[in-house]
């Protein structure tokens, strides 16, 4: 018997382990279904596409997309100690401010900027040490780039040339402008979860991590969570908690195990001959993503990351720790307001120095450069719902991306203004012909049709289990799985509207904030917070 239950070691599930076995005097169960993140590719920053469609790798893909050319879309989502942050591009936002103040007007209370800044800054062990928005004392490296390609130097003085600030610190004060991007990694290493919380963790007798088992159902007794049934081996077995069940399985596991376990929408439910045990319609409903669009150039110089795996860069990466394959890949960015009704940037800039199109699975010869222009702010919304009650198929993912034409419009916008910082100056010397959408692409119509054909998720799924107290809502405000008692949603899915960037600080965060509320604690006014993002 456990005190509490742990349903995937993940972002968040690494994040909630460690916090809670901090209390010698409770048991914690971690549960997951994938490995250990033993791979080197998991550690060698530059090399995180490598894990995309292996064993690491849930490899999801949506039903056809209607605006997308009825493409179905790959999403990659880590499936092995850490989760996501073992294969992402270790981009460190947090959002903007309106983020959380939004989420608390959605009757969330403690939820607003001011709320969770201290938990940001609890997580953080930042290179550039503590402030009024900063952390040194936690476990998780936040650094800058150690070897900065200079294309993407290029590319932040190119939109300097286009009237458009710089920003040192997308997560201080002010959120618009060009920069450099802070990233989760420890001495060129990547800094995962598992590694800044899980693995300084696992040595307390009070933590038992088990791998390679995948929860298929929740056991519900007299409206309360009590235990676990998963895949073991070749049989199956339970697992009872005295406490709580936490499902800290991602937005795409988290509502898909609530449905196998009875709990979601009810007709859709029946309909797969699963028995009903509370009808909750909000289940994997209100999913949100960030798409993105490649806008790609040759390179006239030998200085992208086309040959960042070659010997000399090994070398040089075992010895010093720095080089190319420390790179990210999204190395800059940037954040600016496309619409005149936006209080807040929508949308966000990832420049590559090197060819990064389909997800990396499309090759160059030539050595190149790649802007992408991420909506930020997406209107449009999806839905995750059972594909069978077979709890090893992967559900149906719906993402109904550009469902809503205003999205189409800001993505537009921002194809169009990755052309205009491309032909900067900044570029002059380094910017050869381009790649895509190609120069035979001269009106709106084309751009349109580039957008159809190559738009990306970049990885950001949130929302399916979000937070408030409207009939959709699926857990309140302490995370706490409405209409069920011990049960506990603790992931990305339980945003109720996506940040505006990216995800993983924020899930992070989330973790942080819900061990203090499982323990009953606050930092509320242990840290006096006065900082302002605008």
């Amino acid at each position: 018997m456990y005190d509490y239950i742990i349903v995937g070691a993940g972002s968040a599930g690494c994040v909630l382990a460690s916090r809670l076995s901090e209390d010698p005097k409770v048991k914690v169960l971690l549960l997951e279904a994938g490995g250990p993140d033993n791979r080197r590719e998991c550690h060698i920053p530059v090399a995180f596409s490598k894990l995309f469609k292996t064993a690491c790798d849930w490899t999801y893909y949506t039903e056809p997309e209607a605006k997308l050319g009825n493409r179905s879309l790959y999403w990659p989502r880590g499936k092995m100690l850490g989760g996501s942050s073992s294969m992402n591009a270790m981009i460190y936002i947090r959002g903007h401010r309106s983020d959380y103040d939004g989420w608390r007007n959605l009757s969330n209370p403690g939820w607003g900027f001011r709320d969770v800044l201290p938990y940001f800054k609890r997580s953080e062990k930042q290179q550039n040490g503590a402030s009024e928005y900063h952390g040194e004392g936690g476990p998780l490296a936040v650094s800058n780039l150690r070897s900065p390609n200079p294309l993407s130097q290029a590319f932040i003085e190119a939109a300097e040339q286009c009237g458009f600030p710089r920003n040192s610190d997308f997560n201080a004060e002010t959120q618009e402008g060009f920069g450099f991007y802070q990233v989760t990694q420890c001495d060129g290493k990547r800094c995962s979860t598992a590694d800044a919380f899980l693995k300084p963790a696992m040595s307390r007798a009070n933590l038992k991590v088990k791998t390679g088992v995948q929860v298929f159902d929740i056991i519900v007794e007299r409206k309360r969570a009590v235990a676990v049934s998963l895949q073991q081996d070749n049989g199956s077995v339970q697992e009872h908690a005295e406490r709580e069940i936490i499902l800290c399985a991602g937005s795409i596991g988290s509502p898909h195990l609530l449905m196998l376990a009875g709990i979601g929408p009810a007709e859709r439910l029946r309909s797969l001959g699963i028995p009903v045990l509370l009808d909750l319609p909000g289940v994997g409903a209100n999913l949100q993503d960030h798409p993105a669009v490649p806008v790609a150039y040759q390179c006239t110089q030998p200085i992208s990351l086309l040959n960042a795996e070659g010997l000399s860069g090994l070398a040089r990466y075992m010895v010093f720790k720095d080089g190319m394959l420390t790179s990210n890949v999204a190395e800059a960015g940037g954040f600016l307001r496309i619409r005149d009704d936006s209080a807040a940037p929508d949308l966000q800039f990832h420049f590559g120095p090197g060819y990064y199109v389909d997800h990396g699975f499309q090759k160059s010869k030539y050595h190149a450069f790649t802007l992408g222009p991420t909506l930020i702010r997406p209107r449009s919304r999806g839905r995750i719902t059972l594909r069978s009650s077979n709890p090893l198929d992967s559900p149906l993912i719906e993402a109904n991306y550009f469902s809503d034409s205003r999205d189409v419009e800001v993505m537009l916008e921002g194809v169009k203004l990755a052309r205009r910082i491309a032909s900067a100056d900044a570029f002059e010397k380094y910017r050869g012909p381009e790649m895509l959408p190609g120069t035979d692409a001269k009106d709106d119509g084309a751009l349109r049709q580039h957008i159809e054909k190559y738009a990306a998720t970049l990885y950001h799924p949130v929302g399916t289990c979000k937070m408030g107290n409207d009939p959709t809502a699926v857990v309140d405000s302490e995370l706490r799985v409405r209409g069920v008692d011990g049960l506990r949603v603790v992931d990305a899915s339980v945003m109720p509207v996506i940040t505006g960037g990216n995800t993983n600080a924020p899930t992070i965060m989330i973790a942080e904030k819900a061990a203090d509320l499982i323990r009953g604690r606050s930092l509320a006014g242990q840290q006096e917070v006065t900082a302002e993002l605008r």
